[in-house]
Formats: structure tokens, sequence, C-alpha cells
């Protein structure tokens, strides 16, 4: 099973996390399946593939709490119904 989470990048106390699509059974820092965009919590900027995302959300990934929270805020899951 693919999810989508957050994987930290970045130097120590200044974090950016990417957003990417990983297998379940991978660590947090593992080998990702493709980045699908990135997430700053400090200067609060968010950059997203929004193709990329709708393929995986489509095929039956399941985003993790956080990464919900920010498709949210950003609008993914209203393209996703417009889609269909």
């Amino acid at each position: 099973m693919v999810k989508l989470r957050l994987k930290r990048c970045g130097r120590k106390q200044r974090a950016i996390y990417r957003i990417v699509a990983i297998d379940v059974r991978s660590r947090r820092e593992g080998r990702d399946l493709r980045k699908v965009g990135f997430y700053d919590p400090i200067k609060n900027q968010t950059f997203l593939n929004v193709p990329a995302i709708l393929y995986f959300l489509e095929k039956g990934a399941q985003p993790t709490r956080t990464v919900y929270d920010i498709f949210k805020k950003e609008g993914i899951f209203k393209e996703l119904c417009l889609n269909d």
C-alpha cells in the first residue's frame, strides 16, 4: 500500500518536509516512489505537484493526517471531485 506522507529534510532547528509517495513498510527517511511537493512550516510555504498527487490518490494512496490537512488547505480534494 502506498501512503502520501512527510519526509524530513533541512538542517537542525530548520526543518523542511518533502511530501512523498512511499510504501507503507518504508521508514520515514526511506526510499520514496515519487516526490510530489514540499512544505516549509516556518515560512508556511507549500508547493504541490497537483497532477502527481491526483494520480496517486486515484490509485488508492492514503495521505497521513498532516498531509491530509495540507491538501485540504490547498484545495486538492476539490480538484479531485472536479476530475470525476
